[in-house]
């Protein structure tokens, strides 16, 4: 039990040392998460954006994994600004009711705020971030002065290199209080703002916006499922907390407008929540993208509960509630073979022996890995090393291993390629024994692969007929420091240029090109035409087009934008 004879304040530092050492326990014994790993390889090329999100995250580890090399410092700077967030909370909520104890088990009742207490991901700083944000624009609101202006402003720019997802809480934080408009100290808020995130959008122009690209348009789903609606729904119930959260919600929405702060926080609770649940229309919503709802949540649901009476079986539920958190926390940093038969809980063990286990045959050869950032990038944290590359197929989505230059060291080089999957006529073939199952391997004396070449036709007809062959004109764009030839003159791993339509959720059948490529020589920099024809489906419908160039051993890469077709 809490002890309520000494002061709130008191009462709040004991809670966020406890805090503070139980994250930094489970920060310091966990593995790292695939995502984790993945923004630990952003830090080793720090940029002004990344292909999934702005740099913040890789910021984060930076500095942290600068102080510590262990995944205490990798997870550092995300323990410091959780419990600095559950300060800053505390002051933004307590005069509305100074209630310590309602604080506390509200606070640890949400399994967002505890998975984000220690693992880093782009969710971690964007948590900080708004808060501060929602810390100063409460002083904002009240006292319209240029130091709460200034600080607002970077706040903002701090959110949007957070997540993208910060677009959102300004968006629905200006619905709230149109009056901002009348002010001049608001517009400069936008000006300082928008200059310091010039950075980011260069990058994103630089880089033909693949942020943009990957978020809105190849997420999109082909078809809805209801799937989508209910697991999102059941997610967030979950998520505010396995039994008390449908109590939060309840209570939340029973909080009145009663100064532009609580305007602010209920348009972002309502406005978030229902953008995610929209979205579940095109497409799989992760659970945990309504991080910025559930602190909205989190607040409206203490200011409510602060000012009524709080019934007697709630604090113990919420006990057991937080209690629960806390054992599958404590399963995460020991491990228990019982539930090791479980996935989400195997997942967590054994990676730094798995990435021994490959680096011990591979020795400081880069690792070629299939359709996965998250596995290079595990093999790199633990091998300290960028060596680990993913090769994205054409079934795979692009992601930061099409930006990077790993590529450019291992084409035309020697290079060890794994998989988890048996390779057919690889010829000598490797079984590595690992503690995440067998793995096997093929050296590749000379490495012929072609990711990031670009071939997307110059225009596409708008009268295909089903099953008709048309001759398109390719742009083929060279993006390399060396030339690109395509012909498979005295080449041991051949190339091949395919093309596929894409209607459902998968691709169809890839097909040979009907184009002559021994001749295709295309130079630094430059871009060459290779007339081509191609065959349109069979049945009529609105289809993507994909185009291929398949290296051996590999499976092809996706080498074009998704091109819209029409098949009469």
């Amino acid at each position: 039990m809490i002890n309520t004879k000494r002061s709130p304040e008191q009462i709040l530092f004991i809670f966020l040392g406890i805090w503070t050492l139980i994250n930094i326990v489970q920060a310091s014994f966990v593995e790292v998460h695939a995502d984790e790993a993945y923004y630990w390889v952003y830090s080793r090329f720090l940029d002004w954006g990344y292909f999934d999100h702005p740099p913040m995250v890789a910021l984060f580890i930076r500095i942290g994994d600068g102080l510590l090399q262990s995944t205490l410092g990798l997870r550092l700077l995300t323990v410091i600004t959780s419990t600095a967030s559950a300060y800053l909370l505390w002051k933004m909520v307590s005069p509305y009711g100074k209630d310590i104890k309602l604080f506390i088990l509200l606070f640890g009742s949400i399994v967002l705020f505890h998975v984000y207490g220690f693992i880093t991901s782009p969710d971690a700083p964007l948590f900080f971030f708004m808060v501060l944000f929602f810390y100063v624009y409460q002083r904002y609101v009240v006292e319209d002065k240029l130091k709460w202006a200034f600080l607002l402003a970077v706040v903002i720019a701090c959110m949007l290199y957070s997540k993208y997802h910060g677009i959102l809480v300004l968006f629905f934080t200006i619905l709230s209080n149109w009056k901002l408009l009348k002010r001049w100290s608001f517009w400069l808020v936008v000006v300082i703002s928008m200059v310091a995130f010039i950075p980011h959008i260069w990058w994103q122009v630089q880089n033909n916006y693949p942020s943009f690209y990957y978020h809105v348009i190849d997420r999109s789903s082909a078809y809805y499922k209801s799937s989508f609606t209910t697991a999102y729904i059941l997610a967030q119930l979950a998520l505010a907390g396995p039994l008390v959260g449908w109590y939060l919600y309840r209570s939340a929405v029973l909080v009145k407008h009663s100064d532009p702060f609580i305007a602010a926080v209920k348009f972002n609770f309502y406005g978030i929540f229902l953008f995610f649940l929209l979205s579940t229309l095109k497409g799989r919503v992760e659970a945990h993208w309504t991080l910025p709802a559930m602190l909205c949540l989190f607040i409206l649901a203490y200011i409510s509960m602060s000012k009524s009476r709080v019934p007697k079986w709630f604090n113990g539920l919420a006990m057991v509630n937080i209690g629960l958190v806390i054992l599958v926390r404590l399963i995460l940093i020991v491990p228990i073979p019982a539930l090791m038969k479980i996935k989400v809980v195997d997942y967590y063990f054994g990676n730094k022996t798995w990435a021994e286990d490959i680096q011990q045959k591979a020795g400081d050869a880069p690792v070629i890995f299939v359709d996965s950032f998250q596995v290079p990038s595990r093999y790199n944290y633990y091998t300290r090393s960028t060596l680990g590359f993913g090769y994205d197929s054409r079934y795979y989505r692009k992601n930061q291993y099409d930006i990077w230059p790993l590529e450019d060291g291992i084409r035309n080089h020697k290079a060890y390629f794994v998989q988890q999957h048996v390779m057919d006529g690889a010829g000598q073939v490797d079984t590595i024994l690992t503690s995440k199952g067998p793995y096997y391997g093929i050296w590749i004396d000379q490495v012929r692969m072609y990711q990031k070449l670009s071939i997307n036709p110059v225009a596409v007809p708008a009268d295909w007929k089903s099953g008709e062959q048309r001759e398109l004109e390719l742009r083929i764009t060279n993006p390399y420091a060396d030339a690109v030839h395509l012909g498979n003159k005295n080449e041991k791993w051949k190339c091949f240029l395919e093309y596929s339509f894409k209607l459902g959720p998968d691709l169809d059948e890839f097909k040979p090109v009907d184009a002559d490529l021994e001749g295709v020589a295309v130079k630094p920099g430059q871009s060459v035409l290779l007339k081509a024809k191609i065959t349109a489906p069979a049945n009529p419908g609105k289809y993507k087009l994909v185009i291929s160039v398949r290296t051996e051993p590999f499976k092809g890469s996706r080498n074009s934008n998704m091109v819209g077709v029409e098949i009469r």
